[in-house]
């Protein structure tokens, strides 16, 4: 009887056990990719060349060609060009660990989504390849840094800033952007939001079936223009909505035209188009009762978000 019971209670007790070292080997197993397109700007990293006074508890970013990686660790004595200063670190500080990201974008040019969607799986298996390779051949040349991998898809046009409309573009499908590099083990976010703490905006409410920003809000339009002249790294999106009245076809038109009133007459007054970003929600995330005439004015909205 002892017996029975002792299996019974394994069978019982087993799946558990299994579950909770599932779950601890899931938690230690960290995904390379960062998802997402990463709003930052190459301003928003120090040089690399503030390696010099190895500060170790900082973030930079590389401007290199990782795609070159297997021609230079080929070579007897590798010429790393821009990565020379990190690997001159790492040499003289054998037990430094590093978080190393490498960084890619899409040709903003490219339009076609499915082509986009192929060329980003294949820039991330890329970047990652050839990280891979640095850490091998790292390991064969006995250096003994611990090095956290990590690939992430940044928006040029954002990166770029004010440069992308005074510089020549690439033409490249892909861009290899090089690096973003932190030394140390505190857990740090690479990209961090240039909008934590940003100022709030009310939303712009609309009457039903139309797109006109009445003449009320003018105050808010002056307001929220000063306030991203004032703060030259945000950006503001809007997303427009509307209530449920019409097809969905119709309430995301209607909900793209509020935006794009509400663009035109920041742009008007003096911001850059490529800052201001429209979103059409049309009549999703209704906030209000659609069935009451309060209901409707409070989802016929364009929100107001700094970002």
């Amino acid at each position: 009887m002892k017996r029975y019971t002792f299996v019974l209670l394994l069978a019982v007790v087993m799946p558990f056990v299994a579950a909770a070292q599932g779950n601890k080997a899931g938690q230690r197993t960290v995904s390379p990719f960062i998802e997402g397109k990463q709003k930052v700007r190459v301003f928003d990293y120090d040089s690399i060349w503030k390696f010099t006074v190895f500060d170790t508890k900082k973030k930079y970013f590389c401007p290199f060609d990782y795609t070159q990686l297997p021609t230079i660790l080929d070579a007897r004595h590798p010429q790393w060009g821009n990565f020379a200063p990190v690997m001159n670190y790492l040499v003289r500080m054998p037990r430094s660990p590093l978080r190393i990201c490498a960084l890619f974008a899409i040709n903003p040019a490219i339009q076609d989504d499915a082509e986009k969607a192929s060329l980003t799986e294949a820039a991330k298996s890329q970047a990652l390849e050839n990280l891979q390779l640095l850490q091998s051949w790292m390991q064969e040349e006995k250096m003994r840094n611990k090095l956290q991998l990590q690939v992430a898809q940044v928006d040029y046009r954002y990166w770029q800033g004010m440069d992308f409309f005074a510089n020549e573009q690439p033409s490249d499908p892909i861009i290899y952007m090089g690096y973003i590099l932190y030394f140390g083990t505190k857990k740090v976010d690479l990209f961090p939001s240039a909008a934590s703490g940003a100022k709030e905006f009310r939303a712009v409410k609309f009457f039903p079936n139309d797109a006109t920003v009445v003449e009320s809000y003018e105050p808010l339009m002056d307001e929220l223009a000063q306030y991203l002249s004032e703060n030259e790294r945000l950006e503001v999106l809007l997303r427009g909505y509307t209530d449920n009245s019409g097809t969905d076809a119709y309430c995301i038109g209607l909900a793209r035209q509020r935006a794009t009133e509400i663009k035109k007459k920041l742009v008007a007054r003096g911001i850059s188009e490529f800052r201001v970003e429209i979103e059409a929600k049309g009549s999703s995330d209704p906030i209000g009762d659609n069935d009451t005439y309060e209901g409707r004015i409070a989802n016929n909205r364009v929100t107001i978000t700094i970002q």
